[in-house]
């Protein structure tokens, strides 16, 4: 994994999302492997831990299709 030496561009590489303690949190969005609601949004990570989250699913998708923008992903999947 390469360092980032600007904070700037370690956030672009995440999302923010808002643990039930309000504590904000960044999470790499490919490492998500499923979001699941019941009745609180949890996401599973591809490395089996769970994350549980203020934010619901309609915000997180938007959060991740705007990281997805940012970073030109769509541009491969059109």
């Amino acid at each position: 994994m390469l360092p980032f030496t600007n904070s700037v561009h370690l956030l672009k590489a995440m999302i923010k999302v808002t643990r039930l303690n309000e504590k904000e949190y960044y999470i790499n969005p490919h490492q998500i492997e499923s979001i699941e609601v019941h009745p609180d949004t949890t996401l599973l990570m591809l490395s089996g831990k769970h994350v549980v989250v203020r934010e619901t699913v309609e915000e997180l998708i938007k959060r991740i299709v705007e990281y997805r923008k940012q970073i030109g992903a769509f541009k491969n999947e059109e």
